[in-house]
């Protein structure tokens, strides 16, 4: 993962789940995972490299029992790491339901951390 300056507005907790990534008005699934997740977005590993602030539909399977949560995103960075790409990706619009549910899983995850 790459270990740049957080500049982040919203707590992030590592956290792994599968993701899926559509370029807007493409079919073509990127498929991914998670490095780490808060309220206000995601740090992902993908096969494939997405340009820096294209709008993207995000799927994120958060293994919860809860349905999928399906979002619009933007991409903020993108570094090279060996095969994959580590790509910043922030939430646009996203249901706030879905957004406490995230906020939820930072908690637990930091609570695992400190305990």
């Amino acid at each position: 993962m790459w270990q740049g300056m957080n500049k982040r507005k919203f707590p992030r907790a590592g956290f792994l789940c599968k993701i899926t990534v559509y370029k807007k008005g493409q079919k073509e699934k990127i498929p991914g995972r998670t490095e780490n997740i808060g309220p206000g977005g995601i740090c992902a590993n993908l096969k494939k490299a997405l340009d820096k602030f294209a709008v993207v539909d995000l799927v994120l399977f958060l293994d919860d029992g809860e349905s999928p949560i399906e979002c619009e995103a933007r991409v903020v960075w993108v570094v090279k790491s060996k095969d994959e790409f580590d790509t910043g990706i922030e939430f646009l619009r996203i249901e706030e339901k879905d957004s406490l549910r995230i906020e939820r899983i930072v908690q637990e995850c930091q609570k695992k951390e400190q305990g």
